[in-house]
């Protein structure tokens, strides 16, 4: 009897032990996350208003997966912005929860924390929280109305409790969402390609490697015989961007589909600009331009090399390459080589950007 009453207590206490860790409350953790970087990259400017930490973070990577940000539940941001394909999605348009494709190709998510030009191909968000929310209320995209997202967070206990950690409060808005959502986005960096390793002296560059990045790097001088084509001027430092809103020659004044940051700023000055992007994972990240015109890496370069239109926003950069840059097939797979070294695998399978769930 003493044995069986023994075991009884202890049953009890376990029982009562583990109940009161199931029903631990959750409090709010101010912990700062702990941003790694390596490489070229220098120290990013953090919004004074949203500081990293640990438990937001998290919350805006959960959001970042979530399909109730949605209307009908079966899209989250994950499934256009796909971390094998350096977040981007390889269609040529995505497609959403009605069916229906969007106008621009799904620009890639990484470094966004060094962007001081706002954000989309046009700009039209200011900030990373305001490009957040966008998506969700898009008719061609998620389709969802904010207070309905707020309404699916609110009722789901884990989120309830992870805004708890993040803000201290389960209360949940959707300026919370997107402050979130900016934190996570602003984590996922890219930083160890093999030109990153290069820099530092980790690695060597084969012929067509160095000969690629030459030209990448170098205006053509016919009068010395000397080869160029110029991408530095447009993809220059650490992020291969100069955060410029540019025409980049794709199409002649009469045949403008798309005014491109025009729409936003309503200056005739920039009729067909767009964001000019990072070249950082480029041949992982097909297809190019805003509008998915070109399937290939060979068909970009063809279009630099002899193929740039006139119009009267065609960025002043592109006076070489309007007469031609005579770039032959070689040069074009030796940039191309050059090109492949900017992927960044480490950054492609990160465990921390991936699903949570």
């Amino acid at each position: 009897m003493k044995i069986q009453f023994v075991l009884v207590i202890i049953t009890l206490l376990f029982l009562t032990v583990t109940c009161s860790k199931d029903e631990e409350k959750p409090v709010y953790d101010s912990t700062l996350f702990n941003l790694k970087l390596n490489g070229d990259l220098p120290d990013p400017t953090i919004p004074a208003d949203n500081i990293l930490t640990n438990a937001k973070v998290k919350l805006g990577r959960m959001l970042f997966y979530e399909k109730k940000l949605s209307k009908d539940l079966t899209q989250s941001c994950a499934d256009c912005h796909i971390q094998k394909d350096a977040f981007t999605d390889i269609r040529p348009f995505s497609i959403g929860v009605e069916k229906l494709e969007g106008k621009r190709n799904a620009m890639p998510i990484f470094n966004l924390v060094y962007h001081t030009n706002g954000f989309f191909w046009d700009g039209r968000a200011p900030l990373l929280r305001d490009q957040a929310l966008k998506p969700i209320q898009d008719a061609l995209e998620m389709n969802e109305t904010l207070p309905n997202m707020v309404s699916k967070l609110q009722s789901d206990k884990k989120y309830k409790d992870q805004f708890i950690r993040a803000f201290g409060s389960d209360s949940v808005s959707s300026l919370k969402v997107s402050l979130a959502l900016e934190q996570f986005m602003m984590t996922i960096v890219s930083h160890d390609s093999k030109y990153d390793k290069y820099l530092k002296g980790e690695v060597s560059f084969s012929p067509e490697e160095l000969r690629g990045k030459d030209l990448f790097f170098s205006e053509p001088d016919p009068v010395n015989n000397i080869k160029g084509a110029e991408c530095f001027h447009c993809h220059s430092g650490y992020n291969f961007t100069n955060n410029e809103f540019l025409n980049n020659g794709l199409d002649e004044e009469v045949n403008f589909k798309d005014l491109g940051r025009f729409n936003v700023s309503q200056n005739v000055t920039d009729k067909a600009k767009f964001k000019v992007p990072s070249l950082r994972n480029i041949a992982l990240t097909s297809p190019y331009m805003h509008d998915s015109r070109f399937k290939t890496l060979d068909e970009v370069i063809n279009h630099y090399n002899s193929n740039v239109k006139m119009s009267s926003t065609t960025s002043d950069l592109l006076l070489h390459n309007l007469s031609g840059l005579n770039l032959n097939n070689q040069d074009t797979k030796d940039l191309i080589a050059f090109l492949i070294t900017l992927n960044d695998f480490t950054y492609l399978n990160n465990p921390e950007y991936k699903n949570p769930f």
